[in-house]
């Protein structure tokens, strides 16, 4: 049974995928044919398609492409490609990551749990030192602790937890769901947070460096301190136009680094190779936040901070990164520990139905979940 598509539909899911006409035709060698309408699909390549291209088969009968937009405000910048355009890996994780909340929500709900009130507790208009301090307060996130933490790999799993026990749902994963075959792109966004009272969520681009990584779950964090979900792109580095932004980015360099603290350790004239490398042993975090820390310090300029950034960037990219690993503790990483208790726990005592676990976390056999369950110690 050959069906009858419309050329623009096909092309917007093509456009939409980040596909060319030539890797497409590796998997559909009539694809050509089928923009020019010389040719029409059966009904079970076009599924195969709308698959290929993570298009919800439904879309490619529209009378004409739909507009999608991106479903909690998006805050991401200017020079930002995607942003007319968000990618079917963005928006299925945002789309995931909003399911996950309702469920979690729910969940907190049957427990007779209070709101949580440390969301929605700042304004814009908030000092930006005592924000940082009181958000380390609550967070246990003691600089001098930090300091003893061998590795600034170490303080980023330690921020983490100590954001998961306040009550944050943390995510981090570089993939759409479980399909290592959907990479994430950090260049598309960084990271998102979903404010609530009850639920709220950070999600970290697991794709990015594990140095941009613990900037974007500050600034993430930030937000939730206003109450206020959004999409963002930024780093370190950057100048966003947006005040809840820029907010946001002096919130979290100041709760990574205290700028009072690091005017005592940084040395002036002092060899930036050697002062990023010390700064960041000391602080226990990535250099690419020494290098902000040190421009607002006085130490570079912008100029000279945006040069000594990328030169960075492009070092800690080319570094080696680590592959493999237990898969129930990336499992528990990917969705978050908090939300894997939660819902392993709520699944075994019968309150969730187990098709439903399996889709929130994104498998299907029953043996992963009893193993996951068994690495979470609640089986």
């Amino acid at each position: 049974m050959r069906v009858e598509v419309k050329p623009a539909l096909l092309r917007w899911a093509r456009d939409r995928a980040g596909f060319d006409v030539d890797e497409l035709a590796q998997r559909f060698p009539r694809f050509a044919a089928w923009e020019r309408e010389t040719a029409r699909p059966t009904l079970k390549q076009l599924e195969q398609f709308a698959k290929s291209t993570h298009t919800p088969i439904g879309f490619l009968f529209l009378p004409e492409p739909p507009v999608e937009h991106v479903p909690i405000p998006d805050l991401r910048t200017a020079g930002n490609r995607r942003i007319e355009h968000p990618s079917p890996d963005l928006l299925d994780t945002l789309y995931l990551c909003q399911q996950r909340q309702e469920w979690y929500r729910d969940f907190v709900r049957s427990q007779a749990e209070e709101p949580l009130g440390f969301v929605g507790s700042a304004t814009i208009n908030s000092n930006v030192e005592a924000t940082a301090a009181s958000m380390r307060r609550a967070l246990g996130f003691d600089l001098e602790e930090r300091r003893q933490t061998p590795t600034w790999t170490d303080a980023l799993r330690r921020f983490i937890e100590q954001a998961d026990a306040l009550g944050v749902l943390v995510m981090v994963n570089g993939v759409v769901g479980n399909n290592n075959y959907r990479k994430l792109d950090p260049d598309e966004f960084r990271g998102f947070a979903l404010a609530d009272g009850l639920a709220p969520l950070v999600f970290i681009n697991g794709a990015d460096t594990k140095a941009a990584q613990m900037f974007t779950l500050a600034h993430e964090l930030a937000h939730i301190w206003l109450g206020e979900t959004a999409l963002s792109d930024v780093s370190p580095v950057t100048v966003p136009t947006n005040q809840v932004e820029q907010w946001c980015n002096r919130i979290a360099a100041e709760l990574l680094v205290p700028l009072a603290v690091l005017r005592t350790d940084y040395q002036r004239g002092e060899e930036l190779r050697g002062a990023l490398d010390r700064l960041a042993r000391r602080f226990k975090v990535s250099t690419l936040v020494i290098l902000r820390r040190v421009h607002d310090a006085g130490g570079l300029t912008q100029d000279q901070l945006w040069h000594a950034y990328q030169q960075e960037l492009a070092r800690l990219r080319a570094m080696p990164r680590a592959s493999g690993g237990d898969f129930y503790l990336t499992q528990a990483a990917r969705v978050g520990k908090r939300f894997a208790r939660a819902l392993v726990a709520s699944t075994l005592e019968g309150q969730t139905l187990h098709r439903d676990a399996f889709r929130l976390l994104g498998f299907s056999k029953l043996a992963t979940f009893r193993e996951l369950g068994h690495s979470l110690g609640l089986v």
